[in-house]
């Protein structure tokens, strides 16, 4: 096919991205369509097919990460001195963060997620509070929840696979109700740098060039400026790692299979060589290795929380307005 024939069919199939261009402004949002860095469908199959195998064994084996980051983000939902009637969770998986509600929080839970293996994974009777499961597009969400709907959302390490990031926020956003709550969860862009590092080194050591193998990640500085862009206010994000112990890179890959994380970039190559995968598995402990010939892997986990604005939240004092000097405090 010729390189004209191939653009022009590529402009055929672009589409205008409607919630990411929404603003107060009046400029007409952006003819130009999302760029395609996750294949969405594959990483649907993949997380079906671990859910599905064996009745969800192998999957409920690797849940220590989100259980434990889950845990990590109730503990910021307690600080908030609010009982909600229902709170929506994004991408929810099985329910790691639905199952730590209890009913002085909140009467309900709403999970949604692309993966309807993975959503139905686990029994209603392991939640503490009513369940409703949504079998929906987290790309999509204003496809199954209203405008101004909401209490809260939440989302438990869902975000990093989504390929609009600032649409799906602003779409949080408008699901909301005015002072409504956003409390997210999702990788940041030091997760799993060692496994990046020896592959990459490892590729160009065997096969002369590198690929794609480890997800692009958000980056921690730009989390404010995505929120903020989206419309929230009184924005609070913070950064936290989990590290966890390995025999080796292998059984590291593993678990991110059985996790469901596997490589989903457009583009990606489907064959890597093993001699390939055994040199980045040497340079992997050489690197990174610790003393007992275990090898860490570094979650980098960025937390946020934002509200949708309101006329009755609190503001600012305008500056200047203070009545005490600081020194005198101090």
């Amino acid at each position: 096919m010729s390189l004209l024939r191939l653009a022009a069919r590529n402009v055929a199939r672009s589409w205008t991205r409607t919630f990411a261009s929404e603003s107060s402004s009046s400029f007409p949002p952006p003819a130009t369509g999302v760029y395609q860095v996750f294949d969405r469908a594959a990483k649907r199959k993949q997380r079906d097919r671990v859910a599905s195998r064996d009745a969800g064994v192998g999957s409920r084996t690797v849940d220590y990460v989100r259980d434990e980051v889950a845990d990590r983000m109730m503990e910021r939902l307690l600080d908030i001195k609010r009982k909600f009637d229902t709170i929506v969770d994004l991408g929810s998986g099985p329910g790691h963060f639905a199952k730590l509600l209890e009913p002085e929080k909140t009467r309900k839970v709403l999970m949604i997620d692309s993966s309807e293996a993975m959503l139905n994974r686990d029994l209603d009777q392991e939640f503490e509070v009513e369940v409703e499961r949504v079998h929906a597009d987290e790309e999509n969400l204003l496809d199954v929840l209203p405008r101004n709907s909401q209490e809260a959302i939440v989302s438990c390490l869902s975000l990093h696979w989504v390929n609009d990031l600032p649409g799906v926020l602003v779409q949080i956003k408008e699901a909301l109700q005015p002072d409504g709550l956003f409390l997210g969860a999702m990788f940041g862009g030091d997760t799993l740098f060692e496994l990046r590092t020896a592959l990459q080194l490892a590729e160009v050591e065997r096969e002369g060039g590198i690929s794609p193998h480890v997800s692009p990640m958000t980056d921690t500085k730009d989390i404010s400026n995505l929120l903020s862009r989206a419309g929230f206010t009184l924005l609070t994000v913070d950064i936290d790692e989990v590290r966890v112990g390995y025999p080796s890179m292998w059984e590291l890959l593993e678990d991110l299979r059985d996790m469901g994380e596997s490589n989903a970039v457009v583009g990606r190559r489907h064959l890597l060589h093993r001699d390939t995968l055994a040199a980045a598995s040497a340079i992997y402990k050489e690197l990174h290795g610790n003393e007992d010939g275990s090898v860490p892997a570094t979650f980098q986990i960025i937390y946020m929380i934002g509200w949708k604005p309101s006329p009755t939240q609190l503001k600012p004092l305008e500056r200047g307005s203070a009545q005490t000097n600081l020194k005198d405090v101090l």
